[in-house]
């Protein structure tokens, strides 16, 4: 012990007593180092933001890996009353959402192919089920609804004790009115936590310090993209009819989601909760709160929430018929995208992110599940990409949250579309030939806050976006730029592409024992390859390039740049052998594919183009008009191409080259949703949905890229355990039949008999093939080509068979181009 009793040394040390600091210290004690776990809190538990919580517990989430979380938690809520004997407060009176418009049905069918997937209850009901399932719901305007019966509300204070009594018991420690003053790094790489009551040493820092993030952050050097909103609701008076069916014994009225009026409802004390979530909520502890604040709450804003509180009376009569009792105005973090932050921060060892929570109570549980079993065992067990700290860059400067971060609050509540491009904050980062791409009827979307063309308008066509779960107006956009790339030549900006170089004595002995795949041996040869992580799943994926015999190119994908490159730093030797510099920022990308671009480059640079001077999965430096380029005879479309990776000056000069020498050819650019088509048809996985750590290398079928006898790299033992154990799952191509205007987006359920027998994890249509396809994992006796299954899109069960990969050009005719001619 130190002063004041403090312990002087932990494994684990929790900072934030909120509801989501106790969990991940019940959870590492669950694991069994109770005794070694320590939460420091500078005020009492709770008196951050989980006081002022309503303790909605919504299962609803779009994203598999949230999904995934609120259901753990959920179920852990339920237990956990008879677990420690403290009561805490679970009303299971589930939860109803109402929708107004067919949009918001295809949402709530697109949810509840997520939800099926994995294990949610979730059922549909008609307007005049919403009525009996809530006589005081006015149905008028209503097409439909989704309930959760397992759904509800819970109070937060009690959770909140009752998980720091199961820690107590487990031997973990909470230190109350403890400030905690700086956090450093000791050369050992143990963390040294310094408190008002004295210094504690430890392996790992968990930060859930809500409000307090960015402080928390600034101790260690990192600017974590969490800043609160304001969010308001109001408790009303008493009203007779809800008296009335409590005096009845009638059961409790399910929480009441209007999401086109962007509000909930719920019953209090006889009278009624309502949260709204309005335009114009502001950000608030921009800075941090002050280190003093306890149970704070803001001035309220009537005013702002004025026609919620309309819809709200309109929608349910007797909501307008009682006073208001309190308006609560009280901080709620928030990260650009609305979901939390859970798991390790970017460049520091052991320090873990558990921040950002704007769901925190429903969050709570399954993030401190997670993060225990990421400390304790190494890694988690589920597909924690949607959560992911390092899903954010440096982009994410404080003015940029500010305006992502209100603008995600404002969007809780509206219709949450497959591809939904939010303008906050934007444009931000641009390539230089972005104007360029504009003026060329460039429709874009943000990756990382780069713009990138996802389609573009042309013939007259409006050059805006069409959001929609079904075939909108963008499909026929795409529809054109694929046919002239298979016909002719297109070209494709990738500038957002992460991109690094390794180099130094000791570079090719890390990378050989990093990846699973084979280095390139000859200078100039190019691999595909993957970073495992323990488990044997897929991590990370990176195009290769040998440079000399000490240095390598390596490309990935441009929207987990940060998790990418900090997963290759964790893992890099500490003695210098091995360098690493960050490419991304001063190395530009065209793509040009189809049929014509071997024609089109040769007629821009003096190198020999040929098959024989230039073989596919090659590289070689060459020089594009007057510009020095890498070119790499490798995409993602299935065509005949290369990447031309350039310094970032050169690349309106590459570009106008291009474009004045493929005028007679129908050069022609294309976006990211003709990529995303033509890759589907060639079978081509993406990292974070065909590719997860969820499952191993072998489950996604990238067999051909894992070299197991090469000797040891990173998840080896673990993948091969894992084969000789027999997969769970399978990764196939389908074929689905009969759809007439909408497609698999990813997350709908796989059946056979009207049985679960896997997810697909993404979908669309393949214009060159004229079939609607998806990717999915299935049970392995099902993979077989031919295999009759059914899809559900969109609350409808089509056919689906499974076919051969690359149902396109399956022998890569076309990519190798044998004839090889140039002009």
């Amino acid at each position: 012990m130190g002063n004041n009793g403090l312990k002087s040394e932990a494994r684990v040390v929790v900072i934030g007593g909120g509801v989501v600091g106790v969990s991940a210290l019940y959870h590492l004690a669950r694991k069994g180092w109770g005794e070694d776990v320590v939460l420091l809190e500078k005020g009492e538990l709770t008196s951050g933001s989980t006081w002022h919580a309503a303790g909605l517990l919504p299962l609803f989430n779009m994203s598999y890996s949230v999904g995934q979380i609120h259901k753990y938690s959920v179920n852990l809520y339920k237990k956990l009353e008879e677990e420690t004997g403290q009561p805490v407060g679970f009303s299971q009176v589930g939860n109803l959402r109402l929708a107004m418009n067919d949009d918001r049905m295809d949402e709530y069918y697109q949810y509840a192919a997520t939800a099926k997937t994995i294990g949610v209850d979730v059922r549909f009901l008609t307007p005049a089920e919403i009525q009996k399932l809530w006589p005081m719901c006015n149905i008028d305007g209503l097409v439909g609804g989704i309930f959760h019966p397992d759904d509800g509300y819970i109070q937060p204070a009690d959770l909140t004790q009752a998980l720091a009594k199961g820690a107590r018991a487990r031997g973990a420690t909470i230190y109350r009115k403890t400030h905690v003053l700086g956090i450093e790094q000791a050369s050992s790489g143990a963390w040294l936590v310094r408190t008002d009551k004295g210094d504690i040493r430890c392996d790992h820092v968990i930060s859930a310090t809500g409000n307090y993030a960015r402080k928390t952050g600034n101790m260690v050097g990192l600017d974590i993209p969490v800043i609160p909103v304001e969010h308001q609701f109001i408790v009303t008076e008493p009203h007779p009819e809800v008296q009335r069916r409590h005096a009845n014994g009638e059961p409790e009225l399910a929480v009441l989601r209007e999401s086109d009026g962007s509000w909930y409802l719920r019953e209090e004390n006889g009278g009624f909760i309502l949260g709204p979530y309005e335009q114009g909520a502001p950000c608030c502890y921009v800075d941090g709160p002050d280190p003093r604040a306890e149970y704070e709450l803001f001035q309220e804003d009537i005013d702002r929430l004025a026609p919620h509180i309309e819809a709200a009376m309109s929608r349910v009569p007797a909501f307008g018929e009682v006073g208001i009792k309190q308006v609560y105005n009280g901080a709620i973090a928030y990260t650009p995208d609305g979901s939390p932050i859970i798991g390790p921060a970017w460049g520091l060892d052991n320090f873990w992110l558990n921040e950002g929570h704007s769901f925190g109570i429903t969050a709570a549980g399954g993030a401190g599940w997670q993060l225990a079993e990421w400390i304790v065992e190494g890694e988690p067990t589920i597909d924690m990409l949607g959560v992911e700290p390092r899903r954010f860059g440096d982009y994410a400067t404080k003015k940029y949250l500010i305006e992502k971060n209100e603008e995600a609050y404002a969007n809780v509540f509206v219709i949450h579309y497959p591809d939904e491009e939010r303008p906050a904050g934007r444009p931000l980062r641009t390539a230089p030939c972005y104007e360029r791409m504009k003026d060329q009827g460039a429709v874009f979307g943000q990756k990382f806050g780069w713009e990138r063309p996802n389609f573009f308008a042309t013939d007259g066509m409006a050059q805006e976006d069409d959001w929609s779960f079904r075939r909108s107006k963008w499909f026929e956009a795409v529809r054109k730029e694929v046919a002239n790339t298979t016909e002719n030549a297109g070209l494709l900006d990738m500038t957002a592409f992460a991109k690094c170089r390794l180099s130094g004595p000791g570079a090719e002995e890390f990378l050989d024992e990093f990846v699973a795949n084979s280095l390139p041996r000859k200078i100039g040869g190019l691999t595909l390859a993957h970073a495992l992580n323990g488990n044997g799943g897929i991590h990370s994926e990176f195009t290769i390039r040998r440079e000399s015999a000490d240095s390598f190119y390596l490309v990935s994908a441009g929207a987990l740049q940060r998790l990418d490159h900090d997963y290759l730093l964790k893992h890099m030797p500490g003695d210098g052998s091995v360098q690493f510099t960050q490419l991304t920022g001063t190395m530009g990308v065209l793509v040009i594919a189809g049929p014509k671009s071997r024609q089109l480059l040769q007629r821009v640079t003096a190198a020999d183009l040929s098959n024989a001077a230039f073989p596919w999965l090659t590289a070689q430096d060459i020089v594009v008009g007057m510009a020095p380029a890498n070119a790499m005879r490798v995409n993602y479309v299935g065509e005949l191409g290369w990447e031309l990776h350039h310094p970032l000056e050169y690349q309106n000069h590459i570009f106008d080259t291009l474009f004045e020498a493929g005028e007679d050819l129908g050069l022609k650019p294309f976006g990211i949703r003709a990529m995303d088509s033509m890759r589907l048809e060639k079978s081509y996985r993406m990292v974070g949905t065909e590719l997860s750590i969820e499952y191993s290398a072998y489950e996604s079928a990238m067999d051909r890229f894992v070299k197991a006898d090469k000797g040891d790299f990173l998840g080896r033992d673990a993948l091969l355990a894992s084969r000789d154990a027999g997969l769970n799952n399978l990764l196939v191509t389908l074929e689905v039949h009969d759809v007439d205007d909408a497609d698999a987006l990813g997350n709908n359920a796989l059946l056979q008999g009207g049985e679960i027998i896997g997810r697909a994890t993404g979908g669309g249509f393949g214009f060159r093939i004229n079939k609607s396809l998806a990717l999915g994992m299935v049970k392995p006796e099902l993979a077989k080509p031919g295999t009759a299954l059914e899809i559900e899109i969109l609350g409808k069960v089509y056919p689906a068979t499974v076919v051969p990969d690359s149902p396109f050009d399956p022998k890569n005719e076309r990519l190798r181009d044998s004839g090889g001619n140039n002009e």
